[in-house]
């Protein structure tokens, strides 16, 4: 039941766990507002209700304009604010003023908000006034055989009574016959049984139900009972219906009147539909109109059949006869309307209703029906056309269709019209519909009453049923623009008011009560709750209070003062405090204290205040490239005293409900996705949630890559292939987030090259069809294939096959070539041409050829192979070549002249060498005269250079062979030698070529001169003592000349000193030295240098120390093992330890005539292990390391066997050094036969090397030496790495192996000895070393096989 102003039901969704709750916003369980037991009336009610305007209910929270309203909380809203008058005076000054803007709306005695009185609120027992709470409809219909029950229900305390009214006189239902009244509770509610078409005649009528109780009386509205009986149609005598064909006539219905709607058919005998179109129409009204009428409409059995929905009857009228009396001559006319007859009509409309206009017109031909609004424009979205235009129906009407509109009916011979004006009108709606309240003592009680109508509606007023008009003047009521105020409410002024508004089209009707009451002051929250929020969140500590009076409520601190004072605290009309931007100092205790003249009390609620969820580092945005992986970080921080979680979304969802484990990866603070996809691009969020906040951070996941497939291809402009051209036309392809770039379109020939596609071009990323240039004779599908930055995406399906026509050659062959294989021949070749430039299905080849400079005529020959072998021509003569493409349809252009030759012979002349000059010790030049181009007999391709090691210039070295060779090309006519051996002798050749081979060769021989040695093999240091070193040296492989003596030097590395010490050691046979004074603790670089009489060589470097800086030997690793006649002492080097020597001594323990006494051996540290044979089996030996008489280590060791043998006399067999010197006979023997197995299986052949990887110089790369026989002398230094044979494309030279310095092109082949092979072709053959035989004639079956 509404009890009071100003109090809002705030049992807000706060969910709670014990005495805790996290805050929310109030007003979100806001108690249902009750409205009077008014309901509207009229036909246009429920329509109007739409149109209008939302009435704004919720109380204004007024508040100072120093103080701007704060933002309500989720649930409620602001209205228009009303005047108010305070009860009571507030505090007079100081820091309550400042409060009181605040407090003012709570003291309110203006009602304010709608309530009921809460079920919280015990000890009282509350009268209600009566609520009508359930009522029939304005008007009911009723038929024979239907139930007839009148209902009317209403709540109160104390219990209702309920009388009814019938035209305005009491009606009793339980004195009349048939009646039967609701003995339910709350109920007045009666149905009529019994019911026949004269009984419940007997009731019909205007009905209204009144509910009573001692606090007043509430009014139901008019109920209108209405009783029909069975529906028949009248009798009556249908004459049939005679008509000329062509002439228009109407078929009447005329269907029995009925309150509700009827629906009409027209059928035949046969019960079927009769047929309509623009012709025959049936009229809203039931008739059926024909426009013009043909033979074919010549039936007896029309028939109307009217459907009652009310009564579920369907009645027919008797069937029409219509006759159609047939003419030959059918007069054509304008149209005519057969409805409405008039020119013009006035129609109402009622707002929120449909609007029907209908034109029916007859003529010959048929006419057509327009319809016209000359004020504006139909409203499209409103307007519908029916029954072939003849209807026109306007839904849901506004004001603005008021107006005319006009229907023309129009065929060849003219027009006919019609216009209708339409005024707009509307049953009463509410602008502000009366509300019952609660009031307490002395206050003033306002119910307005605005309604709204066309035409306007008219408005009375009732108190407890009865019309004021009625009522004594002595009332302390007062009507004031439509407004009911009564000033000065007692108890006694409790009542049940009706506001009713009515025109012509509808009746409203509002109960609304004004309900006095005095009752004390209650908080209805529970004391000592607690309440949960976080900082910088808003708090909503609630304070429910009831009362009549309306309590006064304020909020305090622990110290009794107002919280007001904050600007962050401000209260509500409901009682409750809200706290925006919550601190951590906010934590405490709030009193709220609620009080009316009756009564006050005080509640305590309590705050915590905790740390606010926050996401420190939320995912990021990113684009990543399909197949890849991306990582999402969230890391967020949370008060410790709360229960968290971090949870991840995808689109709004959590992705542990997309149930795909393997694609996401969710670990503590990181979401990883793998193989990321198209599909997997969205929005992900992290969720960071505590019972109080959650802080969501989003970011956005690109997925791109190569486009996707082109979806489908289309060929149009198919007549533009006589011309060969098409034009292709394609749908977009996805571009996954990266643009498309260009479109490759490519096709296919499954006749001739199935299942390989070629490309016809590219075409920007924006265009989606181009006009293609296509080949003749071509079957082509095509496919498009979509290209962006990351690549092409997948083709498209293949299109259909198109074939363009034949055409004769558009194209000739090229890189035609005339060259003879043979003397008397030239092969003249060329590039075939590809399938696809045929333009028919087979091609051939015309070829012509003459000689040179000679105007005679062409010999010519078609061909289908791709080369022609002319015979028996001159050597080496010049032709000019044509090669022309032909077909079935034709030739192709006319081909350009190439000039070929025929076959070479060898050169005949040898070039003039001149003196060799010596470059350095190492490189020579050689130059020579070109050969006379007369004598080359071809086309001179280059010269060989040819030269032989033969051996050094030292008296004792041995003659070894090292061959190598550099070929130059036609235009040089020298050649640098480098990487030659110093202080030697070499045979030198230079031969000219050509295609056919080499020519003579001149000879000359030249030596080196002496160079610089290479460095020494090796260099040691042995430890002599703490200041002496001694320096043991090999000689250098390379002397390179003749040895004059070493240079030694040397410097300390870490006494900061530069200075290096050197000096010269003149013999050459020198292998060792001694150093002495060295320094002992100084770590020295040593450098040594074998020199000639060209200057010192490369250095060996070594670095060490003495004795000294090494320390004492460290023997810490040394171990011993033993067989039976030996023992292995074996020992680790100390790293940083310098060489040394030593001996070692085995000595028997025991009986020593036994034992052959065994010499000390020396040994080197470096040696790393010692053996020592021909102990003893079963013997202890005592091993002894000694160094100058010095002990250095001692050890056991103990031999196997079983005992002691006896020793045999000794005798040279068993001596060292004839072991050593049989032994010495046998390696040797074993080398020689291994060197002769070698050179038989050689046969005094070399074999060609690859070419060196280094380069020589700019001009001439020589070729790897091969040596014939190996040789153990280390005082000569091999060749470096072997020179390349030449073989059918000889390799530029020069750092990027070109030629192109020398302006020509080398094409040969030489034998393993440097001749040439003969066809500059992939064939090889061998011949004699420099011979000038012919080779064997090239096969001219294939000669593209043999010409490069």
């Amino acid at each position: 039941m509404p009890t009071g102003p100003c109090l809002w039901d705030l049992e807000s969704h706060i969910g709670r766990t014990g005495t805790e709750k996290p805050v929310a916003g109030p007003g979100e369980r806001m108690g249902q507002q009750v409205g009077g037991a008014g309901e509207a009336a009229g036909e246009g009610d429920t329509a109007i209700r739409k149109g209008m305007k939302g009435e704004l209910e919720a109380q204004t929270l007024l508040v100072s304009s120093r103080h701007p309203p704060a933002t309500l909380p989720s649930g409620l809203s602001f209205s228009r604010a009303r005047p108010a008058l305070p009860r009571r005076a507030a505090g007079a000054s100081g820091k309550m003023a400042m409060a009181l803007r605040y407090l003012w709306p709570l003291l309110l005695c203006s009602p304010c908000v709608l309530i009921q009185i809460p079920e919280e609120y015990e000890g009282h027992h509350v009268m209600e006034p009566p609520i009508i709470t359930e009522q029939s409809p304005r008007r009911v219909v009723v038929f024979p055989t239907d139930d007839v029950s009148l209902k009317c229900e209403a709540s109160g305390k104390p219990e209702v009574n309920f009388r009814w009214t019938r035209d305005g006189v009491l009606f009793k239902p339980r004195e009349e016959l048939g009646v039967t009244v609701n003995q339910a509770p709350h109920s007045g509610s009666f149905s009529i049984t019994g019911n026949s078409s004269n009984f419940a005649q007997s009731f019909q009528g205007t009905y209204r139900c009144f509910a009573s109780n001692k606090l007043g009386t509430a009014m139901s509205h008019e109920i209108q009972l209405m009783a029909e009986g069975t529906p028949k149609w009248p009798k009556e005598t249908v004459k049939p219906v005679e008509v000329e064909e062509g002439e228009s006539v109407i078929l009447p219905c005329h269907p029995p009147p009925s309150a509700e709607p009827l629906r009409i058919y027209w059928m035949n005998s046969k019960i079927l539909h009769i047929k309509q179109d623009e012709r025959v129409t049936m009229g809203q009204n039931g008739n059926l109109y024909f426009a013009n009428v043909l033979t074919s409409d010549n039936h007896s059995d029309y028939i109307c059949h009217a459907h009652f929905p009310g009564t579920r009857t369907i009645i027919q009228k008797e069937p029409i006869d219509l006759r159609v009396k047939a003419t030959n001559s059918m007069m054509d006319r304008k149209p005519r309307l057969l409805f409405p007859t008039n020119s013009s009509s006035h129609l109402v409309a009622l707002q929120g209703q449909p609007l029907v206009l209908e034109c029916i017109a007859e003529g010959f031909p048929t006419p057509t029906i327009k319809w016209l609004r000359p004020s504006g424009p139909m409203p499209a979205d409103r307007v519908t056309y029916q029954n072939h235009n003849k209807t026109l129906q306007l839904l849901n009407v506004v004001e603005e269709d008021d107006g005319e509109y006009r229907c023309l009916a129009e065929n060849s011979l003219g027009s006919d019209r019609h216009a209708y004006y339409v005024t707009v009108e509307a049953a009463p709606y509410w602008l502000h519909k009366p509300q019952s309240h609660l009031y307490g003592p002395g206050e003033t009680a306002r119910l307005d009453c605005q309604v709204q109508g066309r035409p306007q509606p008219e408005v009375t007023w009732r108190i407890n049923g009865i019309p004021v008009e009625e009522l004594g003047r002595d009332q302390k009521y007062r009507i004031h623009h439509g407004a009911l105020v009564l000033s000065n409410l007692q108890p006694s002024d409790t009542m049940v008011t009706q506001c009713e508004a009515r025109n012509r089209h509808g009746l409203l009707l509002a109960n609304a009560y004004i309900y006095v009451v005095e009752l004390p002051a209650k908080i209805l929250t529970p004391d000592n709750e607690t309440y949960m929020a976080v900082q910088g969140s808003t708090a909503y500590l609630l304070c429910k209070a009831f009362g009549a009076p309306v309590p006064s409520v304020q909020w305090l601190d622990r110290d009794g003062k107002t919280v007001l004072q904050d600007e962050r605290f401000f209260p509500y009309a409901n009682g409750t405090l809200g706290i925006r931007d919550l601190q951590a100092n906010d934590t405490g205790h709030y009193f709220c204290q609620a009080a009316n003249d009756q009564s006050n009390m005080t509640i305590v609620a309590n705050l915590q205040v905790k740390d606010a969820t926050r996401i420190m580092q939320g995912p990021r945005s990113a684009i990543e490239k399909r197949g890849s992986r991306v990582m999402f970080t969230c890391r967020a921080s949370f008060d410790p005293s709360l229960q968290h979680s971090t949870t991840w979304r995808r689109d709004a969802l959590d992705l542990q409900e997309l149930g795909d484990s393997d694609k996401y990866f969710i670990e503590d603070e990181r979401l990883v996705i793998h193989s990321l996809d198209y599909s997997d691009q969205g929005n992900y969020s992290c969720v960071a949630s505590t019972k109080l906040d959650m802080v969501e951070s989003r970011a956005e996941l690109l997925v791109v890559g190569s486009p996707g497939p082109v979806p489908q291809l289309e060929l149009s402009d198919r007549h533009l292939l006589k011309q060969s051209q098409v034009r292709l036309s394609w749908s977009p392809a996805d571009d996954h987030n990266a643009p498309i770039e260009k479109y490759d379109i490519e096709f296919e020939d499954k006749e001739m090259a199935p299942e390989k596609w070629y490309s016809l071009g590219k075409v920007p990323g924006n265009q989606t069809s181009t006009t293609l240039k296509l080949s003749p004779y071509v079957h082509y599908t095509f496919r498009v294939t979509a290209i962006n930055k990351y690549g092409p995406g997948e083709p498209s399906p293949a299109s259909e096959t198109v074939v363009t026509p034949e055409a004769a050659p558009e194209k000739n062959p090229v890189d035609v070539k005339g060259e003879g294989n043979e003397t008397n021949n030239m092969v003249i070749t060329w590039k075939p041409l590809r399938w696809m430039d045929w333009n028919a299905p087979q091609v051939q080849y015309r070829v012509q050829w003459r000689p040179q400079k000679m105007q005679g005529a062409w010999q010519e020959q078609i061909v289908s192979d791709p080369f022609l072998v002319v015979s028996n021509t001159s050597t080496f003569v010049p032709y000019e070549i044509k090669v022309q493409a032909v077909n079935s349809q034709g030739k192709g252009p006319e081909p350009q002249i190439t000039i070929g030759y025929s076959g070479e012979d060898y050169p005949q002349a040898s070039p003039l060498l001149e003196p060799v000059e010596a470059l350095n010790s190492s490189t020579v030049l050689v130059r020579w005269q070109s050969v006379d181009p007369a004598l080359v007999k071809g086309h001179l391709r280059g010269y060989n250079v040819t030269y032989w090691w033969e051996g050094s210039q030292r008296k004792h070295s041995k003659r070894h062979i090292h061959k190598g060779h550099v070929v130059v090309p036609a235009n040089a006519t020298s050649a640098i030698l480098g990487g030659l051996r110093p202080y030697s002798s070499y045979r030198l050749e230079v031969q000219a070529f050509n295609g056919r081979g080499l020519g003579p060769a001149s000879r000359v021989t030249f030596n080196t001169p002496e160079g610089v040695p290479g460095h020494p093999e090796s260099l040691h240091l042995e430890c002599q003592s703490d200041t002496s070193l001694l320096l043991h040296w090999q000689p250098p492989l390379s002397h390179n000349g003749v040895l004059t003596g070493y240079v030694l030097s040397y410097q300390p590395l870490n006494d900061g000193s530069k200075e290096q010490l050197s000096f010269d050691l003149p013999d050459p046979e020198l292998r060792t030295h001694n150093l002495t004074n060295l320094s002992p603790r100084l770590r020295y670089r040593f450098q040594l240098q074998a020199t000639t009489k060209e200057g010192p060589g490369e250095a060996i470097v070594r670095e060490g120390g003495t004795m000294a800086l090494s320390g004492m030997p460290d023997f810490g690793n040394i171990s011993a093992m033993a067989g039976e006649n030996y023992s292995v002492v074996s020992w680790v080097p100390k790293e940083g330890q310098c060489n040394f020597g030593f001996q070692i001594w085995f000595k028997a323990l025991g009986d020593e005539k036994l034992v052959a006494r065994l010499p000390p051996q020396y040994v080197s540290y470096n040696q790393s292990s010692y053996t020592q044979w021909d102990l003893q089996p079963d013997t202890d030996y005592e091993i002894q390391l000694l160094k100058e008489q010095v002990l250095l280590h001692q050890m056991a060791v103990k031999t196997n066997g079983t005992g002691r043998v006896r020793l045999p006399p000794t005798g040279f067999a068993t001596e060292g050094w004839f072991i050593g010197f049989v032994s010495a006979i046998v390696v040797l023997l074993l080398v020689l036969l291994i060197l002769c197995f070698i050179k038989r299986s050689k046969g005094g052949k070399y074999s060609v090397k690859d070419k060196e990887d280094t380069q020589v110089d700019s001009e001439a790369r020589p070729m790897k030496d091969e040596t014939f026989g190996e040789y153990s002398d280390n005082e000569e230094k091999a060749f470096g790495s072997s020179q390349p044979s030449l073989n059918g494309d000889i390799k530029p030279l020069g750092s990027d192996d070109s030629l192109a310095d020398y302006g020509g092109s080398v094409d040969v082949q030489f034998n393993e000895d440097g001749s040439f092979i003969g066809q500059y072709s992939g064939k090889k053959e061998k011949e004699a070393a420099g011979g000038n035989d012919s080779s064997g004639a090239t096969s001219p079956v294939n000669p593209a096989g043999t010409l490069e």
